[in-house]
């Protein structure tokens, strides 16, 4: 009667076990023999990996750990670990049925028998493939932060190393930094609308308009398809687009009441290649003539669009004109971070 008591007692015991494994469906937990041959498989196991227990006991434990690592022979170190030292760790890429491939956070340890003797081993794994994922994007992220943190700072410092040596006076120097920072700081706010992702050529001209107190001028005209542009050219447009503006109203269209600009944008295709063709063009302000020297504003104009193309400005005398034609791909770059973005 004790006896049967017992067997009562361990089966339940048993029983209830075995719906806890079961129920575990996050986790595959996989009993295997000496030889390393699955004895168990729970429902996490299958959800996971994709096999039914009845298609993988008897099998190899191997089948499921990628080609290269069966031809190291990391299933068999894991074995060996275990039973040396309690237990083997592992974080690794594993195969499903379908073929496919996930990142496992995995532990195996022995199972012993009553008399303590080593009767198979447990393999415990977890499918963490969304946290590498995420991971790695942090680590990109990382990385492509410190590559546009240092672009920004060389800016800055270019920016402020040429407004104090072409500066007039140290009141000149004063209001010709903070208003460059200032309109470069409004091109990041505008970034950072879209994820540091890219922004429109229209916004960017609207918010160079802000800048200078001319939003909603009907001064100037701006005409254009709907654009993007990738960060870097965001940013080189809005210091351009600002020394233009600060320039017509000190010199130029803007600087009395008659003048007035008109900026305008089209795609065309040159050369099989399709390109932004951009033109700035100011009219009936004060006669122009040329600079008897290039400043800093004239030199950041041409050099910040001839990366990305051709760009001249033209001192006629009706007003100054400024064209450009600049390469799509090379304006509309959009990078490994927003290759990420595109993702989520």
């Amino acid at each position: 009667m004790k006896i049967e008591i017992g067997t009562d007692k361990i089966s339940s015991r048993e029983r209830f076990l075995e719906a806890i494994v079961q129920s575990a469906i996050d986790y595959a937990i996989i009993s295997l023999d000496l030889d390393g041959l699955v004895t168990s498989w729970n429902e996490g196991a299958h959800l996971i990996l994709g096999w039914t227990a009845e298609e993988m006991v008897g099998r190899p434990a191997t089948a499921f750990f990628v080609q290269e690592d069966r031809e190291k022979g990391v299933p068999q170190r894991e074995m060996t670990a275990a039973l040396s030292v309690g237990r083997g760790s592992d974080e690794r890429w594993h195969l499903r049925k379908d073929g496919t491939t996930f990142w496992a956070s995995g532990e195996m340890m022995v199972l012993r028998a009553d008399d303590d003797t080593v009767i198979g081993f447990i393999k415990i794994l977890r499918d963490r493939t969304h946290e590498r994922d995420q991971a790695d994007r942090q680590r990109l992220l990382m990385h492509e932060l410190g590559h546009r943190m240092k672009n920004t700072l060389s800016v800055v410092q270019s920016i402020a190393t040429q407004s104090l040596r072409n500066a007039t006076s140290v009141e000149d120097a004063s209001v010709k930094l903070q208003s460059r920072i200032s309109a470069y700081s409004k091109a990041h706010d505008l970034l950072l609308q879209k994820n540091w992702v890219s922004a429109t050529l229209g916004n960017i001209v609207e918010a160079a308009k802000i800048s200078i107190g001319l939003q909603g001028s009907e001064r100037i005209k701006v005409e254009g398809p709907e654009l993007e542009l990738g960060p870097q050219a965001a940013l080189s447009f809005s210091l351009v687009l600002h020394e233009l503006l600060t320039n017509a109203m000190k010199y130029g269209a803007l600087s009395n009441n008659a003048g007035h600009i008109h900026v305008s944008w089209r795609i065309e295709d040159i050369d099989g290649e399709d390109c932004l063709s951009i033109d700035w063009r100011e009219r009936d302000g004060p006669t122009v003539a040329d600079p008897t020297r290039v400043g800093f504003g004239s030199r950041l104009i041409v050099s910040s669009l001839s990366a990305y193309g051709n760009a001249d400005v033209a001192y006629n005398p009706g007003g100054v004109v400024l064209t450009a034609k600049m390469s799509l791909s090379k304006i509309q770059f959009r990078g490994d971070l927003a290759q990420i973005d595109s993702e989520k």
